[in-house]
């Protein structure tokens, strides 16, 4: 966001009507002399603190279009903007290069005035709608199918590719020296980009039919996130690290729970003992769906902070606290559906996880973007309760 944008977001805020209304001006950004670098790490470390950390998922566009009539200002129009507007702590986040590279052509295939098929920079083949009917697209064909396949994959994720390390790297020390704010590096994936390279069905068929290519891939990813962190690590001290796996519907995991023992555990946990080397002992990862059968083995591969805990699939923060103590630590958990319904569902889903946020290592918030159904007083109202409940 350029800096003339963010003036105008925080001009607006400070001057806005509803979040007067809501009391969400009051008080100062920093509580009891913290900065926000100093409450994220101690928060996530069980030692005392003067509020929670402030953040929040996001949000559909649907629902900022909602927004838009009853009351947000339409120059709040992305994410970035809405939570400049809402006033939630700074995240940062240390550059690292995970892409393919070269990615794939993005080409379209065929046209109407209905849709596009289209081969996207992950070569996906797939049909986007023009209409905004589906936010997703319906996928058609997938690149990677077999270890042929794979040979093209594997040039496209070098870690010794010059292009990856052409960031300014001193530029960077400089800038996060003396922040306030808590910074993040991105571990990447060691399940979730298989699955997107080869379907959901492609996945779940190689890891019966050829495990060996699959562990072959995950192995290659290793060394690939590994080498990077290496050379990113050097250049700033860095609060936490983010993967990003959905890897799970709503009753379970996609693949079971001893292939991920045997296949995933020991992976992450090689990368997760460089980050402890340099310091990073909290790596959060991303994974919606029901998330219990494998937050054991997450635990024992270093990756120790679940998120965003979906609870209409059942993964519940207060389960989850009560099952591992303080070997877990949280993020999201408030159930989004409950904000749609009224004010009295969400003091009562906020009421609900209260003492698993005051026992420490938790930072709640929304257990997914906030979908169109939620009006923007329930929202500001959640908001509210949530300031008031948590000290922020």
């Amino acid at each position: 966001m350029q800096q003339n944008e963010r003036d105008l977001i925080c001009g607006l805020r400070a001057e806005d009507g509803k979040l007067k209304e809501y009391g969400l001006l009051d008080g100062p950004s920093r509580n009891g002399g913290c900065t926000h670098r100093e409450r994220y790490r101690r928060a996530m470390r069980f030692q005392g603190v003067d509020r929670v950390p402030n953040h929040e998922f996001g949000y559909w566009d649907d629902t900022l279009k909602r927004w838009h009539g009853e009351g947000l200002p339409h120059e709040v129009d992305t994410g970035e903007k809405a939570d400049l507007f809402f006033g939630f702590d700074p995240v940062g986040g240390l550059p690292i290069d995970l892409g393919l590279r070269p990615g794939f052509e993005h080409v379209v295939l065929e046209e109407n005035e209905r849709y596009q098929i289209i081969r996207d920079s992950g070569g996906v083949k797939c049909v986007v709608y023009k209409d905004g009917a589906s936010s997703i697209p319906h996928y058609l064909e997938f690149p990677l199918k077999d270890r042929k396949d794979w040979e093209d994959f594997k040039r496209r994720l070098d870690p010794h590719d010059p292009a990856r390390y052409a960031h300014d790297w001193e530029g960077v020390r400089a800038a996060l020296e003396n922040r306030d704010f808590p910074v993040a590096v991105a571990i990447g994936s060691l399940f979730g980009w298989i699955r997107n390279w080869m379907g959901f069905e492609g996945v779940s068929l190689a890891c019966y039919d050829n495990p060996n290519l699959i562990e072959e891939i995950m192995e290659h990813l290793t060394v690939f996130v590994t080498t990077l962190l290496a050379h990113s690590l050097q250049y700033a001290e860095v609060d936490f690290a983010t993967c990003w796996e959905d890897m799970a519907f709503n009753h379970g995991p996609i693949i079971s729970p001893t292939m991920f023992k045997n296949w995933m555990a020991p992976r992450y946990k090689r990368i997760t003992d460089l980050l402890a080397k340099h310091g990073v002992d909290v790596v959060v990862v991303d994974c919606d769906g029901n998330i219990n059968a494998l937050v054991e083995h997450w635990l024992d591969g270093g990756v120790n902070c679940m998120f965003p805990l979906e609870i209409r699939a059942g993964s519940d923060p207060v389960a989850l606290r009560d099952r591992f103590g303080q070997r877990v630590l949280l993020a999201g958990g408030v159930d989004k559906t409950q904000l749609a319904k009224g004010k009295k569902e969400i003091e009562q889903e906020l009421e609900r996880i209260r003492k698993t946020v005051e026992s420490g290592g938790y930072i709640p918030h929304v257990d997914h973007r906030v979908p169109p159904d939620v009006s923007y007083d329930n929202y500001l109202h959640y908001l509210k309760v949530k300031k008031h409940l948590f000290g922020i």
